[in-house]
């Protein structure tokens, strides 16, 4: 029997497929077979646009992360130092080959690259506190880009598998009514 016509979501309200069970009773006549055959290929290339997109965020959430964690850990040190009088000296990273030293007073303040060329001033707290925020967010949003990426595949997999099963019975179809037509042109040259 065919899927059921309320149309289901996963929780980010990416439509759930529908399953050819009997493919008898989901096309009525032959000429319903390339109407449903056009629409299984035209949502695996829905679906396939939408597992793109997904791949590219969830790449982009990867390398985010790691991004977030180390400015958070930063942070977190300069929180730490915050109290103490001395400045202290560290190496950091200018480019991906360039590193420069400088001696870093105690502060009450960080700069937090945001994006778009802003860069705002925050309170140490503060800017602990927003980058606990997206650190959460990102790790959130990797986990439904993971989620998304195992239902979209298996969207694609089983309209691949109703493509395959309505081919098939259109294939099936042909045959019986080759056979039948050779049966009666056989029936038509004996009865002379």
């Amino acid at each position: 029997m065919s899927a059921s016509t309320d149309p289901q979501t996963n929780p980010r309200g990416i439509p759930l497929a529908p399953f050819v069970d009997e493919v008898e009773k989901y096309v009525d006549s032959r000429e319903d077979i390339e109407p449903n055959l056009k629409k299984f290929q035209d949502m695996i290339a829905q679906y396939q646009f939408m597992e793109a997109n997904t791949q590219r965020r969830l790449i982009g959430l990867r390398d985010k992360i790691p991004d977030i964690q180390k400015t958070l850990d930063t942070v977190n040190f300069l929180k730490a130092r915050k109290s103490s009088s001395k400045p202290f000296e560290a190496t950091f990273e200018l480019n991906d080959t360039l590193y420069a030293r400088a001696n870093i007073p105690a502060t009450e303040e960080v700069y937090i690259w945001l994006g778009a060329n802003v860069m705002l001033s925050y309170p140490i707290d503060e800017a602990a506190t927003l980058l606990k925020g997206r650190l959460e967010a990102a790790r959130e949003s990797l986990g439904n880009c993971e989620e998304d990426m195992d239902f979209l595949r298996q969207q694609i997999t089983t309209l691949e598998v109703n493509t395959a099963r309505l081919y098939n019975y259109e294939v099936t179809l042909k045959r019986k009514e080759r056979e039948e037509a050779e049966r009666e042109e056989k029936g038509k040259k004996g009865g002379k």
